[in-house]
């Protein structure tokens, strides 16, 4: 195994997997909005939604879908309009001081689907493992150990970002301050996806 290019994937993928986007933005929004320990569902669906993307990446499969035609635009539209679904669950979420007991959280399934549709994980991960080798030798083993350091990093950088949500809840306690928090991650939320459209 290639030491040095372990390192580089590792400092890579915290660059790729930590930086504001779709996936640590809606985290630290569910974090914000429903508190840690509601949102962890939905923090281990983002992270099985990108173990499926990296699986779908080093299969071949994305770059084969992207030579069809169309299929890019479709895909982004799909995409924008569930972002908005998020945001919008978001921004009207009551504040943590007015839970009720029927307050619901995203939920595993949210979580899943939101990585699947986030064309910023496929091209973070295509960038990912196109640009290093750890094991020459033996690519089956060179991408299942990328996919496993890969997604370390990822969860590593989840519990963060989750954290970082619920614990600008936690400072700001009154109804008025929580709200402005829930909408202003809903915002960023949005923010984040619109520069997935093409340009």
């Amino acid at each position: 195994m290639d030491a040095d290019a372990l390192i580089a994937l590792i400092l890579a993928g915290l660059v790729l997997a930590g930086s504001p986007g779709p996936n640590t933005m809606s985290l630290a929004a569910a974090g914000a909005a429903f508190g840690a320990k509601q949102s962890i569902a939905y923090m281990i669906g983002l992270a099985l939604g990108m173990l499926a993307v990296m699986a779908i990446v080093a299969s071949g499969v994305v770059a084969m879908l992207l030579a069809v035609p169309g299929i890019a635009p479709v895909a982004t539209i799909a995409a924008l309009l569930y972002f908005a679904y998020l945001a919008w669950k978001i921004a009207t979420a009551p504040p943590l001081s007015e839970a009720g007991p029927d307050r619901r959280a995203p939920s595993l399934a949210d979580g899943l689907l939101l990585s699947l549709v986030n064309s910023k994980g496929y091209a973070a991960m295509l960038a990912l493992f196109a640009s290093h080798t750890l094991i020459a030798a033996n690519l089956i083993t060179d991408a299942a150990l990328k996919i496993a350091v890969t997604l370390v990093i990822i969860v590593f950088v989840n519990v963060i970002w989750l954290n970082v949500g619920a614990g600008l809840a936690r400072f700001f306690r009154s109804p008025r301050a929580s709200r402005a928090i829930n909408i202003a991650f809903a915002v960023l939320l949005l923010a984040s996806a619109a520069l997935l459209i093409p340009h």
